[in-house]
This record gives structure tokens, sequence and C-alpha cells, in this order.
């Protein structure tokens, strides 16, 4: 099984990390797209130390960046095949994380773009390593009919669309909505008129928040 590694930034607080924010990339790209995003979260998270792992797979559709599983055959079946495949090697990663920073499943953030939000999204609500909150950008929801019989955990979930996006379509993310409230899954969306395939500041500031509430310290 690849090991999986990448850039990391924090904690800004120094000392040992209370969180970790762990950020999938999408199709094409590597974790140095997405690690720019945690500096805006650790003025939110100042203990947690954020990891973008590549992804395990050149990709296959371009010359260049990582894929987490294959989308030459965007059948439905073969994409559930393909995440349910790389599945494993992402829950190894956090697995190893956590046990290196001595922390629990409870202190886990999983954060996906595009591609990564589809994976951060399987492994989360289908895996052996339960996160406290995932943030899905511009995403999908891999093998919606069987979420109900594969489901392990509910944590609760924010999902940010670009009304725009010509990626990943918006109503991708509305039937997640759909699929996910239907399993029992707290689901906040935030659907951004104008955006395209990718993160704006409005959606950075609604993360922030969501972590932000996953983390409040007990009162």
């Amino acid at each position: 099984m690849p090991r999986l590694e990448g850039p990391r930034f924090g904690p800004v607080a120094g000392g040992a990390p209370r969180q970790l924010v762990v950020l999938l990339h999408g199709v094409g790209a590597d974790g140095a797209d997405l690690i720019g995003l945690a500096p805006r979260w650790a003025e939110t998270l100042p203990h947690a130390a954020f990891l973008a792992p590549d992804a395990p797979m050149p990709c296959d559709m371009a010359g260049f960046g990582r894929q987490w599983f294959s989308l030459a055959d965007r059948d439905p079946e073969r994409l559930a095949q393909g995440v349910r495949g790389v599945a494993p090697v992402v829950e190894a990663l956090l697995r190893a994380e956590l046990g290196r920073l001595g922390l629990p499943a409870s202190a886990l953030a999983l954060m996906g773009f595009s591609q990564g939000a589809m994976t951060a999204l399987h492994v989360g609500l289908r895996g052996g390593v339960s996160p406290a909150v995932i943030l899905a950008y511009s995403g999908a929801l891999l093998a919606p009919q069987r979420l109900a019989a594969e489901i392990r955990a509910r944590p609760p979930v924010l999902l940010v669309h670009g009304e725009a996006d010509e990626v990943v379509p918006a109503w991708a993310g509305r039937f997640a909505e759909s699929a996910l409230r239907e399993a029992g899954v707290p689901v906040e969306s935030l659907f951004l008129p104008g955006l395209g395939h990718g993160v704006d500041e409005a959606g950075l500031a609604a993360g922030a928040r969501m972590l932000r509430r996953a983390f409040a310290p007990a009162p």
C-alpha cells in the first residue's frame, strides 16, 4: 500500500497539535494546490496541523498532476469502484497521522476539493476513521444508492459549490445534499452564484465557521 506524503503547515501557535486537518486535492493537481488554504483556516484553528497529501496515482488524463482514482470512464459504477479502491490508502494515512500526533479521530477534519471531495465524503462516511467534520467543495457523492447500507459515521458535512461550475455541475452538490439528509447526516450547504470550479472567500469563510463549530471548546 503506498504511503502518502505532501506539504504540511502549522500549528501556527507552536507546540503539539490539537487538531489535524487533511486536505484532499482535485484530479490533475497535487497537495501544493490546497496547502495554501491552511494559513487562512489556521486563523480559526491556530493549534491545528494541516496536511495536503499527494494522491497515489499519476493523472491518466494529463501529463501532470495526481489522481485519487481514474476519471477516464465516467460510468457511475466505475467511479464508485475507483473511490472504494483508494479508500484504504487514505484511511491508512489518517490512522498513521493521528497516531503520530497522538490525536483521536474526534480531532480530525477532512476536506476535499472536486475529486478530493468525492474521496473525503466516501472515506469520512463509510470508512473506519470517523472525522469530526467533512468539508466538501465542488464535489459529488458517489454510489449514493448504497450509502444507507454502508454508512458508518454521520459527522456534520459542509457542501460548497459554485452555481457556474463547469466541471462538476451544481446539481451534483444538490443531489449529494439530498442523499446525505436522507441518510441522517447533518448537512449545511452553500451554493454560490457566479462561482465556477474553485474556492472563493465566501467558501473559505463557511469552512472556517464549520471548523470552529466542530472544535469549539466544551463549555
